[in-house]
């Protein structure tokens, strides 16, 4: 029987309980702009983490790769969508964050991004060394191809001064090596690239092997990593091909309980077949995956889980 002094107790209890229940309930993610994958990706997220994580609530907010890190280092978000190599630019302090990002932690990688540079077939361009006097083309200034390119360059002891370059969008690129006004085409997104099936159907094309520049371009930014295009993504494409790859990956605010964040990544690792529905590029998530060092230390609660898998990271 609940006497009214148990039941006055028990409500004051709850009442007590409350603000820090109501503080901890809602956390807030950082997607992508509309029509990205990110969008949808985070609906998947949302729903997984919100069963995963008795009383959370997630409220999903349209974001880009810097927007979200600066948001959660502002602290107004806890959690969001970034790429690799903008966050360790964001943790460094780098162009175009203006201070470094220090409430930054990683959770985990969830699929490759590919930085590909396509010459005709028949072309003496056989690495980035080559392209000194050429005609390249690649994205407009800002975007993220365009920013490896440079660097694809200046590894190569090269810069834009040194060959003829067109910062313009991939239908004037594809357009552009079609008509053999450009001898290299470069671009970072995922695959197959729609791009280079277009520029692949109306002339052979050969994707360079950038295995050798990868310890140069860790200097620069150790986000970056080695990823193949295997043999068949393109139009006579005979063989698998290395090229330089970024992650898209979680990262949240250092702060959260690390129970939280275990919970929310060992959600992840649950439930790969549900994200690859939204998303093929995700197809095949492992922990060892979702664990791989892109220069970002992990938040104490996702080491957790990948060190129950035999893995360790560095946390912060």
């Amino acid at each position: 029987m609940i006497t009214k002094d148990k039941l006055r107790y028990a409500l004051l209890a709850g009442a007590l309980l409350l603000p820090a229940a109501a503080g901890a309930q809602e956390l807030r993610l950082m997607t992508g702009p509309q029509g990205g994958v990110w969008v949808p990706l985070g609906g998947q997220l949302k729903d997984m983490w919100e069963k995963a994580v008795p009383g959370i609530k997630i409220q999903s907010l349209p974001g880009a790769g810097i927007a979200n890190v600066r948001a959660i280092d502002a602290g107004k978000a806890e959690i969001g969508f970034g790429n690799s190599i903008s966050t360790v630019d964001g943790l460094a302090g780098n162009p175009p964050f203006p201070k470094k990002q220090t409430d930054i932690c990683n959770v985990a990688t969830l699929y490759p991004q590919y930085f590909q540079m396509l010459v005709p077939a028949d072309s003496d361009i056989k690495s980035a060394k080559d392209l000194k006097g050429k005609a390249i083309t690649t994205q407009p200034r800002g975007n993220t191809g365009e920013l490896i390119t440079g660097q694809l360059l200046k590894v190569n002891g090269l810069s834009y001064n040194d060959v003829k370059v067109s910062f313009v969008s991939y239908t004037d690129s594809v357009q552009q090596m079609q008509d053999g006004q450009a001898q290299a085409f470069s671009l970072g997104t995922a695959i197959p690239s729609g791009a280079v099936m277009d520029l692949a159907s109306a002339r052979d094309v050969r994707l360079l092997d950038l295995s050798g520049d990868l310890a140069g371009m860790k200097k620069l930014n150790p986000g970056y990593t080695l990823v193949t295009v295997p043999k068949g993504t393109y139009p006579k494409q005979d063989k698998d091909v290395k090229v330089i790859g970024y992650a898209t990956h979680i990262v949240a605010s250092c702060k959260l309980p690390a129970d939280q964040v275990y919970a929310m990544t060992k959600a992840i690792a649950d439930n790969v077949p549900a994200l690859t529905a939204t998303s093929k590029a995700v197809a095949g998530l492992t922990p060892q995956v979702m664990a791989e060092d892109i220069g970002v230390p992990f938040h104490p609660g996702a080491a957790r889980f990948y060190k129950e898998k035999g893995i360790t990271v560095a946390s912060h």
